[in-house]
């Protein structure tokens, strides 16, 4: 966990890409936002990878090989580092695909190169979760925002869940908390996401946490 306090940070929180099968238009999107809101930081809420190729969901056989799907997936990440060249990735369980594969073959993670080395991004920190005043960034694994706030007495920005999405308040005698809860810039139609077909449509959009960690907001894209 990485943590920090800033008084002047304006944070664009950017939903599940699932390179390379994100919405083409949403990177355009994320600019906009981010100079719309004169933005300093960007906080990715993490599966920035698919990794279908090797995906516990069934993987369509006349998909991508696995080196064409990561050779594919870089490109469409430089893109997006050469538009935020800082930036901090919260670790998604698809972004993690690789080393829990590894793991269970019994492969030591010395063998395995960082996801910073593959995608060659090293202006981005990677990590399970990030703290900005008092503010979780985390992926979303295991639970809804809103559950993680009340559980763990903190604001909470994830995705993960990508067709759900809201700003949810937690009063107490002392402190006012939220949970946002944020969607993704996924391509839902392309094959990779043939999983989740039956499922509600996915929330196009990004998050914006402002003044301090104190102001949640919730940017949708138009399709």
């Amino acid at each position: 966990m990485i943590g920090l306090n800033k008084k002047n940070l304006r944070i664009l929180h950017i939903g599940d890409l699932h390179q390379p099968f994100t919405l083409k238009k949403y990177l355009d999107f994320c600019k906009y936002i981010y100079n719309k809101y004169n933005c300093n930081k960007v906080i990715f809420a993490g599966d920035i990878l698919d990794n279908h190729f090797s995906s516990f969901h069934d993987i369509d056989p006349d998909g991508h090989s696995a080196g064409r799907e990561l050779e594919l997936a870089i490109r469409e990440i430089r893109k997006y580092y050469n538009a935020f060249p800082e930036a901090d990735v919260c670790l998604g369980n698809h972004d993690q695909i690789p080393d829990r594969k590894a793991f269970s073959s019994g492969i030591s993670k010395r063998w395995i190169k960082g996801i910073g080395d593959i995608l060659d991004t090293p202006g981005w920190n990677y990590s399970e979760e990030f703290i900005y005043n008092d503010v979780l960034y985390c992926h979303g694994n295991g639970r809804k925002a809103i559950s993680r706030a009340k559980q763990d007495l903190i604001s909470v920005a994830q995705g993960h869940f990508h067709s759900d999405s809201y700003i949810q308040y937690i009063a107490g005698k002392r402190r006012l908390n939220f949970a946002m809860q944020i969607g993704s810039g996924i391509d839902w139609k392309s094959f990779a996401m043939a999983y989740g077909r039956n499922f509600a449509k996915p929330h196009i959009n990004v998050g914006l946490i402002l003044d301090q960690g104190t102001l949640p907001i919730l940017e949708y894209m138009q399709l």
